[in-house]
């Protein structure tokens, strides 16, 4: 298991990743981590066809002083690409009204291959993140 935090407020602009500046856990050679990075690398080391991964992100959102109050989304993302069944959305009233939100997915890695993962604002503005707290498991 690998545990990552960011326990400030990061203001992430649209379409970036959520940075994570400390390392609460890890203890695993097939998960890779670069402090103040918002990626997180899970390597296939596995006999088997593919390594599963249990990956979940929780963070307290909200829209920025100065931002447009709205709907507001964060998602996992696999290489990159946010994934739909792993998006929360939230429409807070006023700008600085924090919200919990909470995604997991499992994330198959062939063996031998590499694939990064992130926590992503996939809104159309800069959003406030605080308390942020991606966890990785190695589940198969």
């Amino acid at each position: 298991m690998a545990e990552y935090v960011n326990p400030g407020i990061a203001v992430v602009s649209a379409g970036q990743n959520v940075p994570m500046v400390s390392t609460a856990a890890c203890g695993k050679p097939c998960i890779v981590h670069r402090e103040g990075s918002g990626l997180v690398t899970l390597r296939g080391l596995t006999q088997q066809c593919k390594a599963r991964f249990r990956v979940s992100f929780g963070a307290n959102i909200a829209v920025p002083t100065g931002g447009t109050v709205g709907a507001i989304t964060t998602a996992l993302a696999v290489n990159g690409e946010a994934l739909n069944s792993a998006t929360a959305t939230v429409t807070p009233a006023a700008v600085e009204n924090y919200f919990n939100v909470y995604v997991s997915a499992i994330v198959e890695v062939p063996r031998g291959c590499c694939v990064t993962v992130a926590a992503k604002n996939t809104s159309a503005e800069a959003i406030s993140f605080a308390n942020s707290n991606l966890t990785v498991d190695r589940v198969s």
